[in-house]
């Protein structure tokens, strides 16, 4: 890969939308890159849709641990070698299946992972933000929101 140029070219991203991804092979992946000559890397994690094909709704919970889970590579990765995350929301997994878990319902899960990356972490303090942020008096994590 070093000797075909190709890291001189692009900036490759690692996807992975789990609650539980193994922080520690995302780590040896990171630093594989680094010695091809990569310059940057990016991640991708997910704060809608990728839970099911038919979801409906959002469950918060999974989208910020799988948040959490990053910020743990990130720490864990030499800091001037990520370039960012890109927060992906998928609205249906191909082109012949329904829609799944329409922006609306999602706006939570976005606020939660958007704070969650932005403070290096979660607490009860930037939940009360989120809830303040969207008006809401009790934004639920671990369950569906009603």
């Amino acid at each position: 890969l070093s000797e075909s140029g190709v890291p001189q070219l692009v900036q490759p991203m690692i996807w992975d939308y789990a609650a539980d991804l193994d922080v520690e092979s995302k780590v040896h992946l990171v630093e594989k890159y680094k010695r091809c000559g990569f310059s940057k890397v990016w991640f991708a994690s997910a704060f809608k849709g990728a839970t099911g094909v038919n979801q409906s709704l959002t469950l918060i919970g999974h989208h910020l641990k799988n948040h959490l889970q990053w910020l743990k590579v990130a720490r864990s990765s030499p800091a001037e070698f990520l370039e960012g995350i890109v927060l992906t929301g998928w609205q249906r997994y191909d082109h012949f299946s329904v829609l799944c878990e329409l922006l609306p319902v999602a706006i939570p899960s976005l606020a939660v992972c958007l704070q969650a990356l932005k403070n290096g972490g979660y607490s009860e303090k930037i939940k009360k933000d989120v809830e303040k942020l969207l008006g809401m008096s009790n934004l639920e994590i671990d369950t569906f929101m009603r």
